[in-house]
């Protein structure tokens, strides 16, 4: 049995944990998930309560309403992206490996049928959380959904837009989305499919097998390359992403 007054989360004691629980158990409503993201996983950081509702969070992941079930297999795959974080949890993937293949189980369940194109790049982000591909277990999803990532240039250290979706695939140091000048944007270079190797084939071939024409074109821009407008240095996207991320660790 849980003893949740002893453990903590993003404002203290996690004593009130069950009963919010509960209540999305009873009542499930986007506002009470959003109080349980904002406690468990806030802004990317992790306690040891929230490795404590991975029981709860699988359980529901296994339920038969698919909302509810994509909302923890989210959350979940969010909490386990932050597990080598200083949470005084101990060895979390050791610890709750039945939860973690059951997790994984489910999301490869709901991967295959999703036909919605940001909760599939989610639900796959969470994938390699389950998986423990740590590098790319966070904020893939993001970039994907937003349509853009910030990086710096490995060149002059500018803050660069990658854009990847409906307003072009190109990098810019420009703010392209509020300047009502035009700004001077790079196109991007995508990789060949063909000679893609590594998690970026993987990912692209997932994608496409699963019928996510649109998020397989993605990753050849996410895993291609890119030039800096200022200094014109060129640059591996999927370098600069991961390299940003590792920085914020």
């Amino acid at each position: 049995m849980t003893d949740w007054s002893r453990l903590s989360h993003a404002y203290g004691s996690a004593e009130d944990i069950p009963a919010l629980l509960d209540q999305i158990a009873s009542e499930p409503s986007p506002e009470r998930w959003n109080d349980l993201w904002s406690a468990l996983c806030h802004q990317g950081s992790v306690y040891s309560a929230s490795f404590a509702a991975l029981p709860w969070l699988a359980h529901v992941a296994g339920c038969d309403d698919r909302e509810q079930a994509v909302s923890a297999l989210n959350l979940a795959g969010a909490i386990l992206a932050g597990s080598d974080q200083p949470h005084g949890a101990g060895e979390v993937r050791a610890q709750h490996a039945a939860e973690v293949g059951a997790l994984l189980a489910a999301v490869n369940a709901y991967l295959r049928a999703s036909s919605d194109r940001n909760e599939y790049a989610c639900l796959l982000e969470s994938m390699l959380s389950f998986e423990g591909v740590v590098s790319w277990s966070e904020n893939l999803a993001g970039g994907l959904v937003n349509e853009e990532y910030e990086v710096p240039c490995p060149g002059c250290q500018a803050n660069l837009f990658i854009v990847i979706g409906e307003r072009g695939f190109f990098s810019t140091s420009g703010d392209y989305a509020l300047s009502e000048d035009d700004v001077e944007t790079v196109p991007l270079r995508p990789a060949n499919p063909a000679t893609m190797d590594g998690i970026g084939r993987r990912l692209h071939d997932i994608a496409l097998t699963d019928g996510h024409q649109d998020v397989a074109d993605a990753m050849t821009y996410v895993f291609g390359g890119a030039t800096c407008p200022d200094c014109e240095s060129d640059f591996s996207v999927a370098d600069q992403v991961s390299a940003d991320w590792s920085a914020t660790r």
